[in-house]
């Protein structure tokens, strides 16, 4: 005789995972809880969360990559749980990364001969790539300094106004002093000219940007090459220079080879390269090259030996994952230049695609450049009845996450929207984003501006800071300021 055995109200299997105690209570946000919940449980309620994210292939904002081939991800899963530091563990990865070093030195033309290794490191972005270089050019120079008998505590680096606050960041970090050409209405790098009359014995490198985050466009890396060889043989200084190319660095190579701005220029000593940009891997790997061993003290490498071997290190960060070094030798040997040249084509072509859309409507005016990195900034021509930063917000409805900002001193009151074309932007997204921004407009245009609110008195007016306000005017000023608040929240929360 078979007997049946009825479930207890216990037995979790027979809940759906929505049906369960473990999602129908609120979970402590920001204390640990007290008891533990099923796996499945954990992961449903925090995949539901993440549901409220904005869709990283429709951010527009963003130069990070976002896709890679499934081939790829499998190699990074399969090396997660990889400790890089650990390199007498890991010596094929230890490889990989060198390989990789080598082989974006010789795209950077670095003077190497026949058996010699290229001198660089992987990083966590370009960020702590900069942090390593600017570390390394200011060491020299105060050893020059010291050599000498000269004072060595003030030092400064010459940037423009346009340049990433990493660049600010290493500034206030290491005690530079950040000296900066403003920009100007129509053009929005740095000038060489300026920035070379703005060199002093204190310099301890001019920084100049392969592609600027607010337009794209490459600074004259060649003409500032020649007005500080002059300046050079002039005073006997030996001011080098530093070249950003985080976005820039592995487009350059592949669509104008012909353009002089890397190691080719004897006064440019170290170069940042993002990898994570158009190197394209997932973001979390930057790479630092420098021109020779001379660029790099040796004061600044680390021995250590507690992992196994001796290990050099010159790194801000100790332990981090080995995926995105594999991932970024595996785009190198996987498209090779004739493939990282057909990708960066079809971005610059899908870049003209979104740009003669936005001609089309006759109602922006184009800030970015067709010859750098393949983005498309633009303005409004007429913003008197809506702003670029409404256009932005509009946006977002259709899934798009397009930036709108304000640019640097002394161009401030030009405000733009960007949008940063990568390899998984596709035409058909390129020619669907120009409707929708033309949808947009037609949308905006139905709505009163502010200034005929102003001008008709349309809506009920009411008082708000002893001013009368119409009651579009009063959401959007109180819109506006809760704006303001939750973005002062965001950057004071960094850490």
């Amino acid at each position: 005789m078979v007997l049946s055995k009825t479930a207890s109200e216990s037995d979790v299997s027979i809940h759906s995972t929505f049906a369960s105690r473990y999602v129908r209570t609120s979970l402590p946000r920001f204390k640990m809880p007290e008891n533990s919940i099923p796996k499945e449980a954990a992961f449903q309620i925090i995949n539901d969360e993440l549901m409220l994210d904005g869709n990283p292939r429709l951010n527009l904002a963003s130069f990070v990559t976002t896709w890679m081939e499934p081939e790829c991800d499998k190699l990074m899963m399969a090396a997660i749980n990889k400790n890089y530091v650990d390199m007498d563990e890991y010596p094929v990865t230890t490889e990989l990364q060198n390989r990789c070093v080598n082989m974006i030195a010789h795209l950077f033309n670095a003077p190497l001969g026949d058996s010699e290794t290229a001198v660089g490191v992987g990083t966590v972005g370009s960020s702590e790539a900069i942090m390593l270089a600017g570390l390394a050019i200011k060491r020299k120079w105060q050893n020059k300094r010291k050599a000498e008998g000269k004072p060595y505590d003030k030092p400064n680096i010459v940037t423009g106004a346009n340049v990433q606050v990493c660049w600010e960041k290493f500034a206030r970090y290491f005690e530079v002093e950040l000296k900066e050409v403003k920009l100007g209405e129509g053009y929005y790098v740095m000038d060489p000219v300026k920035a070379a009359e703005m060199v002093d014995e204190n310099t301890i490198c001019v920084a100049a940007i392969l592609g600027s985050t607010l337009n794209g466009e490459f600074e004259d890396v060649k003409l500032l090459n020649d007005l500080l060889a002059e300046k050079n043989k002039e005073t006997g200084w030996d001011t080098p220079i530093h070249v950003d190319a985080a976005s820039g660095g592995f487009i350059a190579p592949f669509l104008y080879p012909e353009l002089e701005w890397d190691f080719r220029l004897p006064l440019v000593k170290s170069i940042n390269v993002s990898g994570h940009k158009y190197g394209l891997v997932y973001a979390g790997i930057g790479w630092v090259i420098w021109r020779s061993k001379e660029d790099l003290p040796e004061e600044l490498i680390f021995h250590i030996n507690y992992l196994g071997a001796d290990q050099p290190t010159f790194t801000l960060n100790f332990s981090k994952g080995s995926s995105q070094v594999i991932a970024q030798y595996y785009q190198l040997i996987r498209l090779g230049f004739e493939g990282y040249q057909n990708v960066m084509e079809n971005c610059r072509e899908n870049a003209m695609v979104l740009k003669q859309g936005l001609e089309k409507t006759g109602r922006f005016n184009i800030v970015s450049k067709d010859n750098g990195v393949p983005l498309v900034a633009f303005s409004l021509k007429d913003n008197s009845r809506h702003n670029e930063f409404e256009v932005s917000d509009y946006l977002r409805r259709f899934g798009w996450i397009v930036p709108a900002y304000t640019m640097p001193p002394d161009a401030q009151h030009v405000t733009v929207l960007r949008v940063v074309i990568r390899e998984d932007f596709s035409r058909t997204l390129a020619e669907r984003l120009a409707l929708d921004i033309e949808k947009v407009l037609h949308e905006l245009d139905a709505l009163p501006s502010r200034q005929a609110a102003k001008r008709n008195g349309a809506g009920e007016k009411k008082v708000l800071n002893g001013v009368k306000k119409s009651d579009l005017e009063t959401q959007r000023e109180i819109t506006a300021a809760w704006k303001k608040f939750v973005i002062s929240r965001k950057i004071n929360g960094v850490c």
